[in-house]
């Protein structure tokens, strides 16, 4: 492993991506402006979830899709529309059923007769072709659906009677799982898990914000919400994320953890070996480095840092670590992973500080 001081900007190997200009700089503060507007928006129709809404705004800024876990009734599907409507954006909610067929996702061709009395086929668009897109409940379909979709999330196209049709830009997937109801499911693979960039928590409301839910959502009274920004102008957000300069030892830091994961590595601690059967593979170094840029950007900082990890590190990771039963009959699962991971890390180099 790499010695490196993750809080030292001036440590050896600290360099690494070019500073980003004045342009940009301003961009960067824009953005996080507008990003306060964003909040202030969803916050008349939706209370409290801000880890929630940060991790998809994330996600987006990133090129990346959220599968989000949550019991009904948290509003999801709320949060999404809601998103869909402050960026002016296009929003579809497909409902995975298990006689949904590929088609009903991607769209068909049907026979129509055109004007000199001749029929031919033309492609009607499914609810796919759209900007943002929120699969409800996606392991309630087959596996043949479920590829259907992630062929459009990882492609940015759909092939229909072999031909390639592309989707609007920018496109982003929003999956969900209810954790609890299993029965009649067709579970997502850890090949295809690894597909969604954020595995997003949708967590119960605190007592104060569920009373505000009581006394704010059961009356006839809703909120219009207002547009913040267009969709060009979240594209140009987006390539500007992508410039964000992430330091060496940044980039060592990520890469390392990525590799302790894995518990035939070298690199993976005991307890690893002991409680992991299967780790992260080098799609989480991307994600891990591309989510802590938009992380970056969205708190004002025009460089990325190691705290910058470390708050994605948890939706990025824990649908990519597979405990074993060792694990779980000992309570041990992959966010006590993550964050003893990232423990180990932080005492690693607080003690390099300290020689």
């Amino acid at each position: 492993m790499h010695s490196y001081i993750l809080f030292d900007a001036d440590a050896p190997g600290a360099g690494g991506g070019t500073p980003l200009t004045d342009d940009d700089k301003s961009a960067v503060d824009q953005l996080r402006g507008q990003y306060d507007a964003m909040r202030i928006e969803l916050a008349k129709v939706i209370i409290g979830q801000d880890q929630v809404v940060d991790e998809m705004l994330m996600c987006i800024l990133s090129r990346g899709h959220g599968l989000l876990m949550g019991v009904p009734g948290l509003a999801k599907t709320l949060m999404v529309n809601s998103l869909s409507k402050i960026m002016s954006l296009g929003f579809s909610r497909i409902q995975f059923t298990p006689d949904l067929m590929p088609s009903d996702i991607t769209g068909t061709e049907i026979l129509q007769e055109g004007d000199t009395g001749r029929r031919q086929f033309e492609f009607v668009k499914g609810p796919i072709f759209s900007n943002i897109i929120l699969a409800d409940e996606i392991n309630r379909t087959p596996p043949k659906t479920q590829s259907a979709l992630l062929e459009a999330m990882q492609e940015h196209r759909v092939t229909t009677a072999g031909e390639h049709r592309e989707l609007p830009q920018p496109f982003f997937v929003l999956a969900t799982q209810n954790p609890i109801e299993q029965e009649g499911t067709y579970p997502l693979p850890e090949a295809q898990l690894d597909r969604f960039m954020f595995l997003i928590t949708v967590d119960y409301p605190s007592v104060e914000e569920e009373r505000r839910i009581a006394r704010e959502t059961t009356g006839g009274s809703s909120s219009d919400l207002a547009e913040v920004i267009d969709g060009p102008t979240l594209q140009r957000y987006q390539s500007l994320v992508e410039r964000v300069p992430v330091p060496d030892h940044v980039y060592d830091g990520v890469v390392d953890m990525v590799r302790m994961t894995r518990p035939k590595s070298d690199d993976a601690p005991e307890w690893v070996k002991k409680w992991v059967t299967w780790g992260s593979g080098p799609r989480a170094v991307q994600y891990l480095v591309r989510g802590a840029k938009a992380n970056a950007v969205l708190h004002g900082r025009y460089v990325v840092g190691w705290e910058d990890v470390e708050a994605v590190a948890q939706p990025v990771l824990s649908h990519r670590i597979l405990t074993n039963f060792q694990a779980q009959s000992e309570g041990v699962d992959s966010i006590f992973v993550i964050e003893k991971l990232l423990e180990n890390i932080r005492e690693k180099s607080e003690a390099l500080a300290g020689e």
